[in-house]
């Protein structure tokens, strides 16, 4: 149905799609909020009363059934991503996956080897590819301005030194804990820079004093770019009592680029109420900007300031998701099998945390 509306099934009516999903189907015309699977609305929480114009479902069953239905999005917990989006895949649909992809890279796998067989277009939800900051840094990269790259810092650090709220996040379950959660965000960026890393080194633990769960909350991990002659950071911490947050610090031989504070659109979405198309949505402030130094030749290093680029925002996603379904699989906005080098990194850098050791990829 090239050039048609897809019909958009949406399993989960939580955070990530009141917040992360629907204000961006809504914003590409391809799509058409068509239905969505909510298990037990509440009178200050339903679905069909935020959207009359859809169909709400109780289960994924039920919604998988409905032959209008062209795309599904699981939104759920990690722990029902396999199931879930196996169900949809096998009843001929499209499916967008929440990140992270799946608890196991074999689960992963089972998905992308289905989705093959099924002949329907299977993506991952790692919407920071379209954050403001990283596109202004791999424009940096990708030009040369930096040069080659030697060290490449990325934090997604916070100061939350008390005890999470009750969620699902908080849960000891598979596919939970800071490695999946924010480190999977951390390390796609990564992977789709520079692809997969040789070796991995991996601290995955907690970092709070109090941790009745014995969730891990915090990780760090190491990856070896053997080849390339580079070293690659990720963190994510929740013991960071800074004013203001690192994001990058990423060193060359011609440069580099050091950033501070989050790209502002999860902000605009949860905290001030914008939606894709307001006015300012995904511009980040002036005094948020990154600092580039250049090595002008004989030590002499300049700094300046520069400008964040004005992103494409996470509309993007399902800008390239639409042309996909079209027939264009160069456009699918995160290829699964990326997807899969994920979670095999994050099992990688669990098992080298438990192990003490470094271990290859």
């Amino acid at each position: 149905m090239a050039g048609g509306k897809y019909n958009v099934g949406i399993v989960g009516y939580g955070l990530s799609a009141k917040t992360f999903h629907i204000p961006f189907v809504n914003a590409v015309s391809d799509f058409n909020l068509y239905a969505i699977v909510q298990r037990s609305p509440k009178p200050d929480d339903d679905a069909s009363k935020d959207w009359p114009h859809i169909k709400l479902y109780h289960s994924a069953e039920e919604l998988v059934k409905d032959e209008q239905v062209h795309l599904v999005i699981v939104t759920t917990a990690p722990v029902s991503h396999l199931q879930l989006a196996k169900l949809a895949l096998q009843a001929k649909k499209h499916v967008v996956v929440e990140k992270p992809f799946t608890p196991t890279s074999a689960e992963a796998q089972e998905l992308v080897d289905l989705a093959k067989s099924q002949g329907r277009v299977l993506t991952v939800y790692q919407n920071r590819r379209w954050d403001s900051d990283f596109l202004t840094l791999k424009k940096y990269i990708d030009d040369g301005t930096l040069g080659r790259i030697v060290e490449f810092e990325t934090h997604f650090d916070r100061h939350r030194p008390e005890a999470p709220p009750a969620s699902w996040k908080a849960e000891h379950a598979p596919g939970t804990g800071a490695v999946y959660d924010l480190g999977t965000h951390l390390m796609d960026q990564v992977v789709h820079l520079f692809g997969m890393p040789q070796r991995v080194t991996g601290f995955v633990g907690s970092q709070r004093a109090v941790n009745a769960t014995g969730l891990e909350d915090s990780c760090t991990v190491f990856l070896h770019y053997d080849d390339r002659k580079v070293l690659v950071t990720a963190k994510a911490g929740v013991v960071s009592p800074e004013v203001n947050q690192l994001r990058f610090w990423v060193r060359g031989e011609k440069g580099s680029f050091k950033k501070f504070h989050l790209d502002p659109q999860e902000d605009q979405l949860r905290k001030e109420g914008l939606k894709p198309g307001d006015k300012g949505y995904g511009i980040e402030a002036d005094d948020h900007h990154g600092v580039l130094n250049i090595d002008n030749g004989g030590g002499k290093i300049v700094s300046e300031v520069v400008p964040t680029v004005e992103p494409p925002t996470y509309v993007e996603y399902y800008r390239r998701l639409a042309a996909a379904l079209d027939g264009d699989m160069s456009k699918v906005p995160v290829p699964p099998e990326e997807a899969v080098s994920v979670i095999k990194l994050v099992e990688l850098a669990r098992e080298s945390s438990r192990l003490g050791q470094t271990l290859t990829v």
